[in-house]
């Protein structure tokens, strides 16, 4: 492959920029999302970063590094809700778009360059219909493979473009540090450091023999080829999942069987919204529970027929949760997942059952939450005192 004609699309500092965009007020302060003193931060937009914050910090640590930022919840059906509408962005230029996570996805042009133009132009395109449509900015790699054109977006952000064609590749790659490499975590970056390697091109002059002998034929080989630029890896688009979870940690351990349920039903509710949104149905219902110890237990049942329904999806949580009998056991983290993803499902009919049931509700209560936002329409049992305190001021 020879024309950059491949785009990696990454936004900017994806869950901040969001939060950012629901509240204009933040605008211009160290955001960082991620609470609770036990919590890890999940993200942290460009004011928050220079003050050393990144993701995967202790929470605690980041409020010491920038006790004047402002701290936020995860609210991850928002970032989806928003990820689902970039990525329709994203399929309104081409087919063969790789989602790799809900902030960014490869996507293959060279079919479409005739009818949009160059790859850079379409990539303006992408650039400016993202933050007309949904407010909020993104980066973008253009090259002739995936493995440069992810480097490439991570190195013009934010709210940047940077274009890669054939002839400049080693130029471009070969003066980065190893651990810009695909494939070099800490563990590998050390064993390259002890060879002397400290660059891209570093890698590429070690004969290929010594590097499958330091670090075994997989990893020794892939390294060698991605340090020449190779990477012959297609774009593949909607790559099947496999499953949809949801999960959450708690700020103090819970050992009410009543509040564990709501947190259950929550959870619940988030991952069959996904679900459905997905237009998938599902056959096999997980749990997890972590205990306070960190030990761990997971359950799942499948079932005869695959649903997508909140309420039936629930009831089978409900029952896993109390088959466990683990009443007033601390807990530290449920989790809920549905397994056994198709496209299609037979509904069941019972006789004598009414003509509307668990299923147009769902349906009804997606379309106002596609209306009027994620959070617009709850079960009644997850709704908190404050919420309704602060519908009526």
């Amino acid at each position: 492959m020879t024309s950059a004609s491949i785009l990696h699309v990454d936004m900017d500092a994806f869950f901040a920029s969001v939060a950012e965009r629901d509240n204009p007020e933040l605008k211009g302060k160290a955001v960082v999302i991620g609470m609770g003193v036990r919590g890890v931060v999940s993200a942290a937009n460009y004011e928050a970063r220079k003050f050393g914050i990144h993701a995967a910090m202790p929470v605690g640590r980041a409020r010491r590094l920038a006790p004047h930022a402002v701290f936020l919840p995860v609210d991850m059906p928002r970032y989806q809700e928003v990820s689902s509408h970039v990525m329709h962005i994203f399929e309104s230029f081409t087919p063969w778009v790789e989602p790799i996570s809900l902030d960014e996805a490869f996507l293959d042009v060279s079919g479409v360059e005739r009818l949009l133009g160059s790859p850079r132009e379409i990539a303006t395109a992408i650039r400016a219909k993202v933050e007309a449509q949904e407010g909020i900015t993104c980066s973008v790699g253009i090259a002739p493979s995936k493995f440069i054109a992810k480097l490439a977006s991570q190195n013009c952000k934010p709210n940047g473009m940077l274009e890669i064609t054939s002839d400049r590749i080693l130029t471009f790659l070969h003066p980065l540090p190893i651990q810009a490499m695909w494939g070099v975590g800490p563990k590998t970056a050390q064993t390259l450091e002890r060879l002397g390697l400290r660059t891209i091109e570093d890698i590429a002059k070690l004969p290929r023999p010594t590097l499958i002998r330091a670090l075994g034929e997989a990893s020794g080989s892939s390294l060698h080829e991605l340090a020449w630029g190779r990477d012959y890896r297609d774009v593949t688009p909607h790559d099947a999942e496999k499953s949809i979870s949801a999960a959450e940690t708690f700020a103090k351990d819970l050992d009410s069987p009543t509040e564990i349920l709501t947190e259950f039903l929550r959870l619940t509710e988030r991952a069959s919204a996904r679900l459905r949104d997905k237009d998938l149905f599902t056959k096999t219902i997980s749990i997890k529970v972590r205990f306070a110890d960190f030990s761990t237990i997971n359950r799942s049942k499948t079932i005869a027929l695959p649903i997508n329904g909140t309420h039936e999806i629930y009831e089978v949580v409900i029952n896993l949760y109390k088959a466990l009998n683990i009443d007033r056991a601390r807990l530290r983290l449920v989790g809920v997942s549905l397994e056994g993803l198709c496209k299609a499902a037979p509904e069941q009919l019972v006789l004598g059952a009414r003509e509307s049931g668990w299923r147009q509700a769902d349906g009804a209560i997606d379309r106002a939450r596609a209306r009027f936002g994620a959070g617009s329409v709850r079960p009644a049992r997850l709704i908190r005192p404050t919420d309704s305190d602060e519908s009526e001021a």
